[in-house]
Protein backbone atom coordinates (compact mmCIF):
# COMPACT_ATOMS: atom_id res chain seq x y z
CA UNK A 1 0.00 0.00 0.00
CA UNK A 2 1.04 3.56 -0.69
CA UNK A 3 -0.20 6.54 1.27
CA UNK A 4 -1.47 9.53 -0.68
CA UNK A 5 -2.81 12.17 1.73
CA UNK A 6 -5.59 10.45 3.70
CA UNK A 7 -5.82 7.42 1.38
CA UNK A 8 -4.05 4.08 1.33
CA UNK A 9 -3.69 2.92 -2.26
CA UNK A 10 -3.31 -0.73 -3.20
CA UNK A 11 -0.13 -1.45 -5.14
CA UNK A 12 -2.28 -3.44 -7.58
CA UNK A 13 -3.72 -0.12 -8.83
CA UNK A 14 -0.19 0.85 -9.87
CA UNK A 15 1.28 -2.49 -10.90
CA UNK A 16 -1.66 -4.07 -12.76
CA UNK A 17 -2.47 -3.28 -16.36
CA UNK A 18 -6.11 -2.52 -17.08
CA UNK A 19 -8.24 -1.24 -19.94
CA UNK A 20 -11.96 -2.11 -20.06
CA UNK A 21 -12.77 -4.53 -22.84
CA UNK A 22 -16.54 -4.31 -23.27
CA UNK A 23 -16.44 -6.41 -26.43
CA UNK A 24 -15.21 -9.30 -24.31
CA UNK A 25 -17.03 -8.94 -20.98
CA UNK A 26 -20.20 -7.27 -22.37
CA UNK A 27 -20.48 -5.12 -19.23
CA UNK A 28 -20.98 -8.03 -16.86
CA UNK A 29 -19.92 -5.88 -13.86
CA UNK A 30 -23.26 -4.02 -14.11
CA UNK A 31 -25.16 -7.29 -13.78
CA UNK A 32 -23.11 -9.68 -11.66
CA UNK A 33 -23.50 -9.32 -7.92
CA UNK A 34 -26.07 -9.32 -5.16
CA UNK A 35 -26.57 -5.59 -4.64
CA UNK A 36 -26.60 -2.38 -6.61
CA UNK A 37 -23.67 -0.06 -7.20
CA UNK A 38 -22.43 1.99 -4.23
CA UNK A 39 -23.75 5.56 -4.26
CA UNK A 40 -22.68 8.71 -2.47
CA UNK A 41 -25.55 10.60 -0.85
CA UNK A 42 -24.91 13.60 -3.11
CA UNK A 43 -25.09 11.32 -6.16
CA UNK A 44 -28.43 9.94 -4.99
CA UNK A 45 -29.73 13.48 -4.47
CA UNK A 46 -28.49 14.62 -7.89
CA UNK A 47 -30.01 11.59 -9.63
CA UNK A 48 -33.33 12.10 -7.83
CA UNK A 49 -33.36 15.74 -8.96
CA UNK A 50 -32.74 14.61 -12.56
CA UNK A 51 -35.30 11.78 -12.44
CA UNK A 52 -37.57 13.27 -15.16
CA UNK A 53 -34.62 13.07 -17.58
CA UNK A 54 -33.56 9.61 -16.40
CA UNK A 55 -36.84 7.68 -16.38
CA UNK A 56 -37.29 7.62 -20.19
CA UNK A 57 -33.83 6.04 -20.52
CA UNK A 58 -34.70 3.04 -18.37
CA UNK A 59 -36.31 -0.27 -19.26
CA UNK A 60 -40.00 -0.59 -18.36
CA UNK A 61 -39.15 -2.92 -15.44
CA UNK A 62 -36.47 -0.55 -14.12
CA UNK A 63 -38.83 2.43 -14.46
CA UNK A 64 -41.42 0.58 -12.39
CA UNK A 65 -38.84 -0.24 -9.67
CA UNK A 66 -37.70 3.40 -9.54
CA UNK A 67 -41.25 4.73 -9.43
CA UNK A 68 -42.27 2.31 -6.67
CA UNK A 69 -39.06 1.98 -4.62
CA UNK A 70 -36.77 4.83 -5.68
CA UNK A 71 -33.34 4.76 -7.30
CA UNK A 72 -31.50 3.50 -4.23
CA UNK A 73 -31.69 1.53 -1.00
CA UNK A 74 -29.44 0.65 1.92
CA UNK A 75 -28.08 -2.88 1.51
CA UNK A 76 -27.44 -5.53 4.18
CA UNK A 77 -23.99 -4.06 4.89
CA UNK A 78 -25.45 -0.62 5.51
CA UNK A 79 -24.23 0.88 2.22
CA UNK A 80 -26.29 3.14 -0.01
CA UNK A 81 -26.56 1.41 -3.41
CA UNK A 82 -28.51 1.73 -6.66
CA UNK A 83 -31.74 -0.22 -6.79
CA UNK A 84 -31.79 -3.47 -8.76
CA UNK A 85 -34.21 -5.22 -11.09
CA UNK A 86 -34.98 -8.95 -10.85
CA UNK A 87 -32.50 -9.31 -7.98
CA UNK A 88 -29.50 -8.63 -10.22
CA UNK A 89 -29.39 -5.77 -12.73
CA UNK A 90 -28.75 -2.19 -11.65
CA UNK A 91 -31.80 -0.04 -12.53
CA UNK A 92 -29.59 1.96 -14.91
CA UNK A 93 -28.68 -1.14 -16.94
CA UNK A 94 -29.48 -1.16 -20.65
CA UNK A 95 -29.06 -4.40 -22.57
CA UNK A 96 -28.21 -3.85 -26.22
CA UNK A 97 -29.27 -6.17 -29.05
CA UNK A 98 -25.82 -7.82 -29.05
CA UNK A 99 -26.22 -8.63 -25.33
CA UNK A 100 -23.86 -5.89 -24.19
CA UNK A 101 -24.80 -4.18 -20.95
CA UNK A 102 -24.39 -0.42 -20.88
CA UNK A 103 -25.26 2.22 -18.31
CA UNK A 104 -28.21 4.44 -19.30
CA UNK A 105 -26.53 7.38 -17.56
CA UNK A 106 -23.26 6.87 -19.42
CA UNK A 107 -25.10 6.49 -22.75
CA UNK A 108 -26.93 9.79 -22.13
CA UNK A 109 -23.67 11.52 -21.25
CA UNK A 110 -21.97 10.26 -24.40
CA UNK A 111 -24.98 11.48 -26.38
CA UNK A 112 -24.41 14.99 -25.02
CA UNK A 113 -26.30 15.22 -21.74
CA UNK A 114 -23.51 16.62 -19.55
CA UNK A 115 -25.70 16.53 -16.41
CA UNK A 116 -25.88 12.75 -16.38
CA UNK A 117 -22.97 10.52 -15.53
CA UNK A 118 -22.70 7.18 -13.83
CA UNK A 119 -21.90 6.99 -10.12
CA UNK A 120 -18.24 7.37 -9.30
CA UNK A 121 -18.15 3.83 -7.86
CA UNK A 122 -19.09 2.52 -11.32
CA UNK A 123 -16.65 4.76 -13.15
CA UNK A 124 -13.88 3.68 -10.75
CA UNK A 125 -14.45 -0.03 -11.21
CA UNK A 126 -12.38 -2.23 -10.66
CA UNK A 127 -11.39 0.09 -7.82
CA UNK A 128 -13.43 -0.26 -4.67
CA UNK A 129 -13.24 2.28 -1.86
CA UNK A 130 -13.58 1.45 1.81
CA UNK A 131 -13.96 4.24 4.35
CA UNK A 132 -12.25 3.87 7.70
CA UNK A 133 -11.85 6.25 10.61
CA UNK A 134 -9.40 8.83 9.27
CA UNK A 135 -8.56 7.30 5.88
CA UNK A 136 -9.94 5.74 2.71
CA UNK A 137 -8.62 2.44 1.34
CA UNK A 138 -8.35 2.47 -2.46
CA UNK A 139 -8.40 -1.22 -3.45
CA UNK A 140 -8.15 -2.97 -6.80
CA UNK A 141 -10.81 -5.68 -7.09
CA UNK A 142 -9.81 -8.60 -9.31
CA UNK A 143 -12.26 -11.11 -10.70
CA UNK A 144 -12.46 -13.39 -13.69
CA UNK A 145 -14.76 -11.23 -15.84
CA UNK A 146 -12.13 -8.47 -15.89
CA UNK A 147 -9.31 -10.76 -17.05
CA UNK A 148 -9.79 -9.52 -20.64
CA UNK A 149 -9.35 -5.94 -19.37
CA UNK A 150 -6.03 -6.87 -17.79
CA UNK A 151 -4.89 -8.50 -21.05
CA UNK A 152 -5.97 -5.47 -23.11
CA UNK A 153 -4.32 -3.10 -20.62
CA UNK A 154 -1.02 -4.97 -20.98
CA UNK A 155 -1.32 -4.93 -24.78
CA UNK A 156 -1.93 -1.16 -24.70
CA UNK A 157 0.64 -0.60 -21.91
CA UNK A 158 -1.96 1.11 -19.72
CA UNK A 159 -1.82 0.70 -15.96
CA UNK A 160 -5.04 0.69 -13.91
CA UNK A 161 -4.33 4.10 -12.34
CA UNK A 162 -3.81 5.58 -15.82
CA UNK A 163 -7.01 4.10 -17.24
CA UNK A 164 -8.94 5.41 -14.24
CA UNK A 165 -7.53 8.95 -14.29
CA UNK A 166 -10.90 10.68 -14.86
CA UNK A 167 -12.90 8.95 -12.10
CA UNK A 168 -9.99 9.03 -9.63
CA UNK A 169 -9.67 12.78 -10.28
CA UNK A 170 -13.43 13.23 -9.95
CA UNK A 171 -13.43 11.43 -6.60
CA UNK A 172 -10.18 12.70 -5.04
CA UNK A 173 -9.22 15.83 -7.01
CA UNK A 174 -6.51 16.84 -9.47
CA UNK A 175 -3.81 17.41 -6.86
CA UNK A 176 -4.39 13.95 -5.37
CA UNK A 177 -4.23 12.29 -8.80
CA UNK A 178 -1.04 14.14 -9.75
CA UNK A 179 0.55 12.96 -6.49
CA UNK A 180 -0.62 9.41 -7.20
CA UNK A 181 0.84 9.55 -10.71
CA UNK A 182 4.19 10.85 -9.46
CA UNK A 183 4.33 8.23 -6.68
CA UNK A 184 3.28 5.45 -9.08
CA UNK A 185 5.93 6.36 -11.65
CA UNK A 186 8.62 6.45 -8.95
CA UNK A 187 7.41 3.08 -7.63
CA UNK A 188 7.52 1.54 -11.11
CA UNK A 189 11.04 2.91 -11.75
CA UNK A 190 12.23 1.42 -8.46
CA UNK A 191 10.45 -1.89 -9.18
CA UNK A 192 10.95 -2.47 -12.93
CA UNK A 193 9.81 -6.09 -12.80
CA UNK A 194 6.29 -5.01 -11.81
Amino acid sequence: MLQINDTLVSLDLIEKYFHCNLDSCLGECCIEGDAGAPLLEEERDRLNALLPEILPLLSPKARRVVEEEGISYVDSEGDLVTNIVDGANCVFTCIEENGMCLCALEKARRAGNEKLFKPVSCALYPVRLKEYDGFTAVNFHRWKICKAAEVLGKAKDVRAFEFLEEPLTRRFGTEWYEQLKLTANEWLKANPSK
